[in-house]
């Protein structure tokens, strides 16, 4: 009998929904497998089986009475620990918030609920979603499923690692500088930060408002399309979301790439980056190429400066949120994230409001300039070898600045610039450790950059190869 597990979103979504497997037999499947799994990756904060029964038990009887909720119906997922649900905790990954319960429910949760997911738990993440690796000193470092040793990626370091690991089937991770981007390349899923205000943030922990983003991680590219149908959409509650109206993503998937310009960068993104990563990017391209796609050399404008100014954005938003509990609670910080956050406290506000004021005409400068002449980017996501978490690990070498401009360098101008960006998994390095590259394009052209990445993998397998546990 086929594993359930290893199926896709989309797999199982169909079976559920033509009564060839019940809702409730995929989430005993899930949570055996979470069984076998948690200790070996530290992915969950907090597993919740009875519920997660209950829910499917009720989504079946539906079913047989003929009602489907949504596109996700009976499906498991399972989130990072700061989408707010009413009379759960959410603790952020904070001891601060160790016991903290929501009064109400966020609304991407709200959203998933209506398309009829069912909820596995809560995932971890790291420290008030401020760091890129996985590592937490209050919950314990999350572990990436083909070898634990190296970092998941951060700071959805849980949605990455349980998604990859078949634990569940996907789940929303957050990108402020690449947070869904950077677990979902360290652990071989798909990633996507959406357009900032594709997807309401109201009742979500915030990092830095004017950055953050709300999006799946994902084991395929149509797996996303589908998620992202139940998931987008404007907000009431939150008046930063978009009245862009929402396309049929899964739908746009089958029109290929025949004529799709994608942009290579000649500055930048490769400049730096090793040659493993280099050679499985160029393979990629060329999958594409031969699908009809044209890679076009380009030159984008300097994403240094983009990086920097959203680096200011970061420190300064993070240091308005957390001044309060810096002040009355800094040892229930871990050292790394208290010296992260409170170097906001120290830029200058004509710095931070110089950087939100060149915002507008630096992402219309590179529309122009850059979407002129292809349809989107092509870039790298961790332009280095997966690194360990011994050597990411700034208690021990205090660090800080470097390890996360290092690790952050691809994906941070893309939050500056609001901008779409999706990885997708492309190779695997020497070290038996997965590769990615991400796609970018204009505003809301999430469906475009769906499209393109999932003709790569129906040309391709990395998608469909799952991790095996290490004797240890």
């Amino acid at each position: 009998m086929t594993d359930l597990t290893e199926l896709s979103l989309a797999e199982v979504g169909d079976l559920i929904r033509a009564r060839k497997v019940s809702s409730v037999e995929v989430v005993k499947a899930n949570l055996k497998r979470i069984a076998a799994w948690q200790g070996y990756t530290n992915a969950f904060i907090d597993v919740r089986g009875d519920e997660a029964l209950k829910q499917a038990r009720a989504l079946d009887r539906d079913l047989s009475r003929g009602i489907v909720r949504g596109v996700l119906h009976g499906v498991p997922l399972a989130h990072k620990d700061m989408y707010y649900r009413a009379g759960k905790i959410s603790t952020c990954g904070s001891v601060i918030r160790k016991k903290w319960k929501a009064d109400f429910t966020c609304t991407p949760l709200a959203n998933l609920d209506a398309a009829g997911a069912v909820d596995l738990g809560t995932l971890n993440m790291a420290e008030w979603a401020g760091g890129p690796t996985g590592h937490n000193i209050h919950v314990g470092d999350c572990k990436n499923p083909w070898n634990p040793a190296h970092i998941t990626g951060g700071s959805s370091s849980g949605t990455g690692a349980a998604v990859a690991a078949r634990m569940a089937y996907g789940g929303l991770g957050s990108d402020t500088g690449g947070s869904i981007r950077l677990p979902a390349a360290a652990c071989g899923v798909v990633g996507l930060k959406p357009t900032w205000s594709r997807v309401s943030r109201y009742g979500v922990m915030a990092r830095a408002w004017s950055l953050d983003c709300v999006g799946p991680l994902t084991r395929t590219v149509r797996d996303c399309a589908r998620f992202m149908r139940a998931l987008a959409g404007h907000d009431p509650m939150d008046p930063t979301s978009s009245r862009e109206p929402v396309p049929d993503y899964e739908g746009m998937l089958g029109a290929g790439v025949k004529g799709l310009r994608i942009g290579l960068p000649k500055n930048f993104y490769f400049d730096s980056a090793h040659p493993e990563t280099v050679a499985a990017i160029h393979a990629a391209l060329k999958v594409l190429e031969d699908l009809g796609a044209i890679v076009v050399p380009i030159t984008v404008p300097d994403p240094a400066r983009m990086f920097e100014s959203a680096d200011t954005l970061s420190k300064t938003e993070a240091a308005v949120i957390h001044r309060r509990w810096m002040a009355e609670r800094p040892k229930d910080y871990s050292p790394q994230l208290f010296a992260r956050t409170e170097a906001g406290f120290h830029i200058p506000a004509m710095r931070y409001i110089e950087a939100q004021a060149m915002r507008g005409p630096v992402i219309r400068d590179f529309v122009e300039k850059v979407f002129s002449k292809v349809d989107m980017v092509a870039a790298t996501v961790i332009d280095h070898p997966v690194p360990t978490r011994a050597e990411t690990d700034v208690q021990v070498s205090g660090a800080v600045p470097a390890m996360v401009g290092r690790i952050t360098r691809p994906t941070r101008p893309f939050n500056y610039l609001a901008l779409p960006s999706i990885a997708v998994p492309c190779g695997f390095g020497k070290a038996g450790l997965p590769i990615s590259f991400q796609l970018a394009g204009r505003p809301f052209a999430e469906g475009r950059l769906m499209q393109a990445a999932h003709a790569y993998q129906e040309a391709t397998d990395w998608h469909l190869r799952s991790p095996k546990m290490r004797a240890a």
